[in-house]
């Protein structure tokens, strides 16, 4: 029971903070500026987190896998709008 009780809370927090990539994606696209985005900060974000969906495949473990992979599009999300958007300003 309390075991349970762990996993499902473990997989909510997973989720939750895998959501909190999407805001910051938002605001990049909307403001349609990444000045002060940290690429290097980004690309290990977003291995990190295809590393861990790869590994909860590995474990048969669905709830990893589905708590990262929401990880994985938001972290790539940020990293390649950040670099749309750094691109597009070095452009101008």
């Amino acid at each position: 029971m309390k075991f349970q009780i762990l996993q499902i809370l473990t997989t909510a927090m997973g989720v939750i903070m895998s959501l909190g990539y999407f805001p910051q994606a938002y605001k990049i696209y909307k403001t349609k500026s990444a000045e002060s985005i940290s690429i290097p900060s980004f690309i290990i974000f977003s291995v990190g987190t295809f590393v861990w969906t790869l590994y909860g495949f590995y474990l048969r473990d669905y709830p990893l896998v589905i708590s990262f992979i929401i990880g994985v599009i938001g972290s790539w999300l940020i990293l390649g709008l950040t670099i749309y958007y750094k691109k597009r300003s070095r452009d101008n």
